[in-house]
């Protein structure tokens, strides 16, 4: 039984899965540089990244997050989510998605956790984290870091980003008993497509994962 003392909506609104994928185009180049130079830290956990490591430009136990995943970049155009992005117009050549509004710096266990919807950040809340997850470091309750969030930054992050991320974990942790979770890659020499079909979702996670690792081919010039 629930009891609340609002009434009570049910939503049909569909969780947008994602997956865990390493960069293979480069096309992220700008925006990881851009999330490094305006955070310089783990927003979320506070660990920071060495000045002798940034001056060497060792980054390798941090990771650029997107917000909204890259994979369902034609839900964000279908969407106009562009909207919310203030810092970067779409006539320079520079998709709005990858705009570093769209992301921050997380460690890379966090961001794995970020990116699965595991931990959400609420702005609504002065920006709490919600832990959905097995909370060994303590993350539910801490505040995000205001680093990322100073609104006199032109390149702060968008609390309707956040807002959209923190209803889409809300989402996909009540009805997680019924939905996908995609969250690994798979060791070398694996028959990756042969896994991914034949699992729950095959298909489903089959497109998402092209998606994922083509998405930026398009920039790429091919020899004459």
């Amino acid at each position: 039984m629930l009891i609340s003392p609002a009434s009570i909506q049910v939503s049909d609104e569909p969780w947008m899965p994602c997956v865990i994928s390493y960069d293979i185009t480069g096309r992220d180049d700008r925006f990881r540089h851009e999330v490094r130079n305006c955070d310089w830290k783990s927003v979320i956990w506070g660990l920071i990244n060495p000045e002798g490591h940034i001056q060497a430009n060792i980054w390798g136990d941090f990771q650029a997050a997107h917000i909204f995943p890259l994979e369902h970049e034609s839900l964000w155009t279908q969407s106009d989510y562009g909207q919310w992005i203030t810092d970067i117009d779409n006539t320079l050549g520079t998709a709005q998605i990858e705009s570093c509004q769209n992301g921050f710096l997380l460690d890379l266990a966090i961001g794995t956790k970020f990116d699965l919807y595991h931990i959400p950040v609420n702005p609504d809340d002065n920006y709490k984290i919600v832990a959905f997850d097995l909370d060994i470091r303590g993350l539910d309750g801490r505040i995000l870091d205001p680093v990322c969030r100073n609104p006199g930054d032109p390149h702060c992050v968008s609390d309707q980003l956040l807002r959209w991320h923190f209803r889409q974990s809300i989402l996909a942790n009540v009805r997680a008993a019924r939905e996908p979770i995609f969250e690994h890659d798979f060791p070398q020499g694996h028959d990756i497509a042969g896994e991914i079909l034949a699992g729950p979702y095959g298909q489903e996670r089959f497109n998402l994962e092209i998606t994922s690792r083509l998405r930026g081919l398009e920039t790429l010039q091919l020899p004459v």
